[in-house]
């Protein structure tokens, strides 16, 4: 059995999801990193995990843990490199939220038999998991309808998927308009695997990822955007990276359900506007980018594509800072592990 190590950050006491988590992590031998906030509770109690507040944080001795801002998901990044760091053979993540099924414990593979789309542009993979109007966070809404190839059609075989999506029932991951306008709950379909490869885009969230040790350094949230875009943004800026080294990203059926924290879904909207009015053009920009093929480029690779995003004036220039340190604390780790 692979050592996985799960990555959660919150701001919440212990709940009820964190409680399964910490069990769930304790009867799998799976690692438990949390990773607090300056709005966390100044205790927090919960047997089976390595609790992680701010000040815990920047004793760790990460460069990136001095320099990301507080009150911001990005924070997550200390968690992901405290699990590089302790060794893991693969991190998952999720959120506060998020209640684990039974088969949230599986053990993933790096390689995968799955059903393949390649050269596709953007998809709505969600079509596949579904029958009704739904579309993941992320998705352009001119793309929302668009063809895709049946299920039956697409070939089969084995790939590398070093990024591994699952997705959420009852209350999944869909943008504010879906939530103001479309019904919920929803239950997708089970026992489906998917795996996107080169010129293929589709959003994939931080809420149940499962990441294997090649594609550890593409784990990096912006800081300097909004919290409903930061791992969208990442999914694009992983996406192209892979396509430079014939590795695929997987999205499979449901693992977790969703009890979804008190959001304000005009709040969402706001923080969603740059997202709306901008991914397609990232993803063009992206896609132009000129990457080295290689795992030995992947950091280059990393801030090539995130020089994209603050040239294209989406992410602030703070952002290549971050970037700089996320990339000396990863050579630094790897160098020692």
């Amino acid at each position: 059995m692979k050592k996985t190590t799960l990555v959660v950050t919150t701001i919440s006491s212990p709940n009820k999801v964190l409680q399964e988590l910490a069990t769930g992590c304790q009867s799998h031998n799976w690692n438990f990193i949390i990773v607090g906030d300056t709005k966390s509770p100044k205790y927090f109690n919960l047997a089976g995990c390595e609790y992680y507040d701010v000040d815990a944080q920047i004793a760790t001795g990460l460069e990136y843990a001095k320099n990301c801002p507080t009150k911001h998901y990005a924070r997550k990044n200390i968690g992901y490199l405290l699990a590089i760091k302790e060794g893991a053979e693969a991190i998952a993540e999720t959120d506060d939220d998020n209640f684990p099924l039974d088969s949230f414990w599986q053990e993933s593979t790096l390689k995968v038999e799955s059903k393949i789309i390649d050269k596709a542009g953007w998809v709505n993979v969600y079509k596949y998991f579904s029958d009704a109007i739904i579309w993941p966070r992320g998705l352009p809404l001119d793309k929302i309808n668009d063809p895709i190839p049946s299920y039956e059609s697409l070939n089969e075989s084995i790939s590398e998927c070093p990024i591994q999506q699952g997705l959420a029932n009852d209350n999944p991951d869909v943008d504010a308009i879906y939530r103001l306008v479309l019904p919920l709950p929803i239950k997708f379909q089970e026992d489906i695997k998917l795996a996107l490869g080169s010129q293929t885009w589709c959003p994939f969230n931080s809420q149940n990822t499962v990441w294997f040790p090649a594609a550890y350094p593409l784990l990096y949230l912006p800081a300097y955007c909004s919290f409903r875009m930061t791992d969208i943004w990442r999914s694009f800026v992983a996406q192209r990276i892979c396509w430079e080294n014939g590795w695929k990203v997987l999205f499979y059926s449901p693992t977790v359900y969703q009890e979804r924290n008190e959001h304000n879904l005009m709040k969402d909207f706001e923080d969603e506007v740059s997202g709306y009015l901008n991914n397609d053009k990232i993803a063009q920009s992206l896609s132009e980018a000129n990457l080295k093929s290689g795992e030995v480029f992947i950091l280059d690779n990393l801030k090539k594509c995130y020089d994209v995003l603050i040239d294209l004036e989406v992410i602030k220039s703070e952002e290549a800072n971050l970037v700089a340190a996320w990339t000396r604390d990863m050579n630094k780790i790897l160098k020692n592990t």
